[in-house]
């Protein structure tokens, strides 16, 4: 049965998000698109972020939408997690968020509450406002990645975390981001029947340029030209490594280059990397820009490390891409890649097969004559931001 049209106007309707942010923009920027999704949807609706990422303030938000920022935590390269921006410990971080991630819950009264990929928040932070919010009959969703981690990782940590429990004793739906011809990033986790039944694939979620704004980065750029980049930067010093060694190798055969390093790559390495390229006559460098979307539009193809929130964006412009993922300390880029591969929307390079300078050469020449990936999925592929607003609606519409 085709879906219904949908109202443009919910009026006093409320949406609060809480935002996994620990370490990359990934969780943040996915956050960010859907409320302004919702907003844009339904006038007289409002949005409001839980997200305790560092740089929320250097970009810019829609009307209706805002954000309460709670005391950082970051996820170190060895797994373990430590407060961001104060001197005082673990604990006492967490409990002050959990504080106000609760508090700002009660005051803003939302009809639906949209947790974003852990099933109880941070170590557990987020689950006395689900308790509070299944008290007061408010709808509970939790939404996913098409790509968690690996069974074999994910399964003891869901254990470890009570996991699948909270799902069957808070939660109304679990919304994947991502299309079934990708997988099920629940798979091997043996979780209750009932989840099967609650989870949704909405389909990536489209992104767009938007209308009245562009980078400024590309009034210096030439029309024809290579992106480069590894999303947030933490743990994409490798593969901006592996790329620029191509272009140190030949660069006069390729086409210009710009590498935008992400703001979470250490300085050292950022300046390290700039020494690099202003050795190079048709490459550039970019430590961070919040309009990603226009220089991913304008670019001819994309090198990337294989985040959510690049896929969606090589898929919603239309780009020939070849994705370098990391293969720790989780696999999720690895495998997104390899079905994205494997449904012939990319090219792959394994970095557990070692990659050298040649390797990426080669790679490069082949990505300019690829075919981009819209050939080959369905419309459905990327609807998720209208799948989002249909099942937002449909939970809603119950209070």
């Amino acid at each position: 049965m085709a879906d219904l049209p949908l109202p443009d106007k919910l009026d006093n309707a409320r949406v609060l998000i809480y935002s996994h942010d620990t370490f990359g923009l990934g969780h943040l920027r996915r956050c960010r698109t859907l409320a302004h999704a919702l907003v844009e949807q339904y006038k007289g609706l409002s949005v409001l972020i839980l997200t305790g990422s560092p740089i929320i303030g250097r970009f810019d938000f829609k009307a209706r939408v805002d954000f309460v920022r709670i005391p950082g935590v970051i996820k170190l390269h060895n797994g373990e997690y430590t407060s961001l921006g104060l001197h005082i410990d673990l604990q006492h971080t967490l409990k002050m968020r959990e504080s106000i991630i609760l508090h700002t819950a009660e005051a803003f009264e939302p009809d639906l509450f949209l947790v974003d990929k852990e099933p109880l928040g941070l170590k557990g932070e987020v689950e006395s406002t689900l308790k509070l919010l299944k008290q007061k009959g408010v709808a509970t969703v939790l939404g996913i990645r098409d790509v968690l981690d690996a069974p074999h990782l994910l399964r003891p940590e869901w254990e470890a975390k009570g996991a699948g429990a909270a799902l069957q004793e808070y939660y109304d739906e679990v919304w994947v981001y991502g299309d079934r011809s990708m997988g099920n990033p629940l798979d091997g986790l043996e979780l209750p029947p009932q989840v099967e039944q609650m989870t949704h694939y909405t389909g990536y979620l489209q992104r767009e340029v938007p209308e009245t704004l562009a980078s400024k980065h590309l009034l210096e750029l030439p029309d024809d030209y290579l992106l480069i980049t590894p999303g947030g930067g933490g743990d994409g010093v490798e593969m901006v490594d592996w790329v620029l060694r191509a272009y140190e190798l030949d660069a006069q055969s390729l086409p210009h280059g710009l590498f935008v390093l992400g703001p979470f790559m250490a300085l050292a390495e950022q300046q390290a990397f700039r020494e690099r390229i202003n050795q190079i006559e048709n490459a550039s460098l970019v430590t961070f820009d919040n309009l990603m979307e226009s220089l991913i539009d304008r670019a001819s193809a994309v090198v990337a490390m294989g985040g959510y929130n690049t896929f969606c964006e090589i898929l919603s412009f239309n780009k020939p891409a070849l994705l370098i993922p990391r293969t720790r300390p989780r696999e999720e880029q690895l495998i997104r890649a390899e079905k994205a591969s494997a449904l012939g929307l990319v090219s792959l390079l394994d970095p557990r097969k070692g990659i050298d300078a040649a390797d990426m050469h080669r790679a490069l020449r082949t990505l300019l004559e690829q075919s981009p990936p819209r050939e080959l999925v369905a419309e459905c592929f990327l609807n998720g931001l209208d799948k989002v607003c249909q099942r937002a609606l449909a939970l809603m519409s119950r209070r």
